[in-house]
């Protein structure tokens, strides 16, 4: 897993409180989110997921008890 760092990623933090993480093609949203939840201990609602180059992109959106901001900070993302 490694956070992505883009403008729009840091506006979908702000906005919408979504991360935007690359991880492994082979993975499941079902894995994916196991685990998101058990390495930050928040709560994932829902998972969108983009494959593009050969890479792939998981849309998290965080439930409103976890802010996405703190979790970015905690990364260091922001």
């Amino acid at each position: 897993m490694k956070l992505v760092t883009t403008e729009k990623a840091v506006r979908l933090i702000e906005l919408n409180n979504e991360l935007v993480i690359e991880v492994d093609r082979r993975k499941s949203k079902i894995e994916i989110k196991k685990d998101f939840e058990e390495l930050f201990g928040v709560k994932v609602d829902s998972i969108n997921t983009l494959i593009r180059s050969n890479k792939k992109f998981a849309y998290l959106h965080l439930n409103k008890k976890n802010p996405a901001i703190d979790v970015a900070t905690k990364l260091g993302m922001i």
